[in-house]
């Protein structure tokens, strides 16, 4: 039997979890979950890796005392990145997506490599977010940590350093950086070039499902000696989809603080429908892309949890479905991609302005709030599996709901209502199913990701949201499309 550890960060919360895979089934266990809470110094928003790396080594030690580890592999979210020096320190903390520089440093960029070249060599949804607008900001600053640097590593990639010493990018998430060539699969020097990015910084990336060597004795990990740090997707989505027994019809939907909604397909799709529906290309494991956009996802939810918490009002994420439910139905739509959601604190009362903006009854009370978010969010996943479909001439029959998103019955009987498709939702624990699945492709214990699809179908059973031919979700649908026809967040922040 392969017992692997396997190490999740997201965006709001990280956790190792030990899987065990006897060669037909896996079963996976939480050992060590842990909060993770942004700092912001100054005017900087930041990520705590540091403490962040404390507490995976915690849960690997959990780990290592439930039984012997074979393999070890860390995924997070994308773009992010810390820098390393010459001697391998690290060059200050990563400077968290949703700080403000990255937005401010969109026009500069097109204004060297225009949007539309910039898409079509990167085949990346341009988004203020991607790691190319946070370096050109840093050139724009004079960040003297890019002249100190010898090596850019994203978040996953350095955890993997910190635990053995590779210093490597694995490619599902060099992908996301918009630094990456999409037809080559190397880095795109030249146009690195053009924006005065050192491309010495970038490390060569290396596929899904390459081992990185032992956990280094230095890493203080009692009971893990011999174990083999493994690359899997280190991209959390990338690991997600990965978990998903996809039909070539089908729309797969990671849902967490951001909701990735795509198909998967053997090859960038660069044209200009793509570019004018803002679709990114993602790298996938064994030879696959996820062609997807990225919509903002449960973010509003977990602010307005947050912000009604600090009020004195603690709901639990169950007590908030139900309130939803008790809300009057299609009342008041927002946009979830809207900029004036991008930034936390406040959010009940920005939906509230977002609402009176737009004439629409601002939602009172949170029930009405949350019902809002949902019914917004579900129409959101309806209207991008429907561009999917339009852009890629597949109409789509299923949509599979993952992550904390499968968790959420009334987010997914609503996205069924909105899309008038059937939600298959699970496994909850994708990221880390694809996690340990592709570790278990690392140890030779699986041939292939068709195999390894084969195992969750045979671990896991989803559960199933049939649509309705509601009249008042086809007009609800009507009415968020006029809302959200002002254009893409981009432009708004540029």
């Amino acid at each position: 039997m392969a017992v692997m550890a396997a190490v999740d960060l997201g965006a709001q919360s990280g956790r190792v979890a030990v899987g065990r895979f006897d060669g037909e089934q896996l079963a996976v266990s939480e050992v060590h979950r842990f909060a993770n809470v942004p700092v912001r110094l100054r005017d900087t928003l930041h990520w705590d890796l540091l403490g962040l790396y404390r507490e995976t080594l915690d849960g690997l030690r959990a780990a290592a005392r439930e039984s012997a580890i074979d393999s070890v592999a860390v995924d997070s979210w994308a773009v992010d990145f810390g820098l390393l020096d010459n001697a391998g320190r690290l060059l200050g903390n990563p400077v968290h997506y949703r700080d403000a520089r990255r937005a401010a440093a969109v026009p500069g960029v097109f204004s060297r490599v225009p949007p539309r070249e910039l898409y079509e060599r990167t085949g990346i949804q341009l988004l203020p977010i991607n790691t190319v607008f946070a370096l050109a900001a840093m050139v724009e600053d004079g960040d003297p940590a890019l002249e100190a640097a010898e090596t850019l590593l994203l978040v996953p990639d350095l955890l993997h350093f910190w635990l053995c010493g590779s210093r490597t990018t694995e490619f599902t998430n060099a992908t996301t950086t918009q630094c990456l060539d999409a037809r080559s699969g190397r880095w795109a020097t030249d146009l690195l070039d053009r924006l005065d990015i050192p491309v010495r910084l970038f490390p060569d990336p290396v596929s899904a499902g390459t081992p990185l060597g032992p956990i280094a004795g230095g890493a203080g990990q009692e009971g893990l000696d011999g174990a083999s740090v493994v690359a899997v997707a280190t991209h959390d989505t990338g690991s997600a989809v990965a978990a998903v027994p996809l039909r070539d019809d089908s729309v797969f939907l990671s849902v967490g603080t951001w909701s990735l909604v795509g198909r998967e397909v053997r090859q960038p799709l660069i044209t200009e429908e793509s570019f004018a529906a803002n679709l990114t290309n993602e790298g996938g494991v064994d030879g696959t892309y996820r062609l997807l956009r990225n919509v903002t996802g449960l973010w509003l939810l977990h602010e307005c949890r947050r912000q009604w918490a600090l009020d004195g009002r603690d709901y639990s994420f169950e007590e908030l479905g139900a309130l939803a439910e008790s809300a009057p139905p299609l009342r008041s739509f927002v946009d979830p991609d809207d900029p004036s959601f991008a930034e936390p604190d406040a959010m009940p009362e920005r939906i509230a302005e977002y609402c009176a903006r737009t004439g629409q009854p601002e939602p009172a009370g949170a029930a009405a709030v949350v019902r809002c978010i949902l019914e917004s969010l579900a129409l959101k996943h309806a209207q991008v599996a429907g561009l999917l479909g339009r852009v890629t001439g597949t109409a789509p029959t299923e949509l599979h709901v993952v992550g904390g998103g499968a968790r959420n019955a009334v987010l997914c009987a609503w996205t069924a209502q909105a899309a008038c498709l059937p939600v298959l939702a699970g496994p909850e624990e994708a990221t880390l199913v694809g996690n340990l699945l592709v570790q278990a492709m690392a140890l030779g214990e699986l041939s292939s990701l068709a195999e390894a699809r084969e195992v969750v179908r045979a671990s896991y059973q989803p559960v199933v949201y049939e649509p309705s031919t509601s009249t008042e979700w086809r007009e609800a649908r009507e009415r968020f499309e006029q809302l959200t026809a002002a254009g893409s967040p981009l432009k708004v922040a540029s």
